[in-house]
């Protein structure tokens, strides 16, 4: 079970579009000038962010509209190569700090202030993924969301 140990270096800023850059070609895709606003718009923001809210902020910067079915299609990219994790509850986005780090996705969700806390625990992971492998379940990528308030909240 090796594959749910894992460390990776935090990123941030230019080092974090980097990564993401790094990765997306790595993984044969191609970093586009859109993409790359994609990114460093999603980057910037501390909460998850919806396509809507992306797609506003970069026909404001652009000048010009930017279509949310666009940025939806580039997020979708960004999280099957492991830039970016989806909230579901939120239908929302974050950026990934560690791109190309495969883990499952578990996050602490404020019902508050709608903080989205990404956690890494290999323990959960390796507990959830058997109880699926026991149900005769073939896991792909878990993801789990805990609602709740945050410390700042609480």
């Amino acid at each position: 079970m090796g594959k749910y140990n894992h460390s990776h270096r935090e990123h941030s800023g230019e080092s974090l579009v980097d990564a993401a850059r790094i990765s997306l070609v790595e993984a044969g895709e191609q970093w586009t000038g859109m993409r790359e606003a994609v990114f460093v718009e999603l980057a910037r923001h501390e909460r998850p962010a919806s396509a809507y809210d992306i797609a506003d902020n970069l026909s404001v910067a652009r000048g010009k509209r930017v279509a949310p079915n666009s940025v939806y299609r580039i997020l979708d990219l960004f999280v099957v190569n492991n830039l970016a994790m989806r909230v579901e509850s939120a239908n929302a986005y974050l950026a990934n700090t560690h791109p190309g780090c495969e883990h499952d996705c578990i996050f602490l969700v404020c019902d508050e202030c709608g903080e989205a806390t990404h956690i890494d625990d290999d323990d959960v992971s390796r507990q959830v993924r058997s109880v699926a492998e026991a149900g005769k379940f073939r896991t792909r990528r878990p993801i789990l969301e805990v609602r709740g308030l945050c410390h700042s909240c609480a």
